[in-house]
């Protein structure tokens, strides 16, 4: 592994790409742990592929080099799985959380906006309440506010 301003500059860099394995120290495997500096027990994506590798080439058993890779062996399998559906790409971790406001859906932003419109000095958290007691959604007033906040600047850019 390299060391000094190397090091830290690698590993900004995997932390940037979502690639900085957080267990290095779990991976056990030779190649990782004979001094080589090609195998980086922190690049996430290197580990999952030299276990997928390892499983393919070595005939070893997939619970075996899931061990020495710091993983499960239901994990080993959503590694594969994921790399057989996306490749390489597969095998960066997903980003944690919703991938959109999905509970801001058509109907409810229709109703916020109408709540705005009759009267207009309707709070976030007032307009939260609302939503709650008519749809059954519980949205929180900062994200209320927010969206319509960018609704009422997108309008403005629309009109001129």
């Amino acid at each position: 592994m390299a060391t000094g301003k190397a090091s830290l500059a690698k590993r900004a860099m995997l932390q940037a790409a979502r690639a900085l394995n957080p267990r290095p120290q779990a991976v056990t495997d030779g190649a990782f742990t004979a001094g080589n500096p090609f195998f980086d027990p922190r690049d996430l994506v290197q580990v999952k592929y030299e276990m997928l590798r390892r499983v393919r080439t070595s005939e070893q058993r997939v619970v075996h080099a899931a061990a020495a890779f710091g993983f499960s062996r239901p994990s080993f399998y959503a590694v594969q799985k994921a790399f057989q559906r996306a490749g390489l790409v597969g095998l960066l971790p997903l980003r944690r959380g919703p991938r959109r406001a999905h509970k801001l859906t058509r109907e409810v932003l229709a109703f916020l906006e109408r709540m705005q419109r009759e009267d207009p000095s309707l709070r976030p958290a007032e307009l939260a309440d609302r939503l709650k007691t008519h749809l059954s959604v519980t949205i929180h007033p900062r994200t209320i506010e927010r969206r319509l906040r960018a609704r009422s600047k997108k309008g403005r850019r629309t009109r001129r």
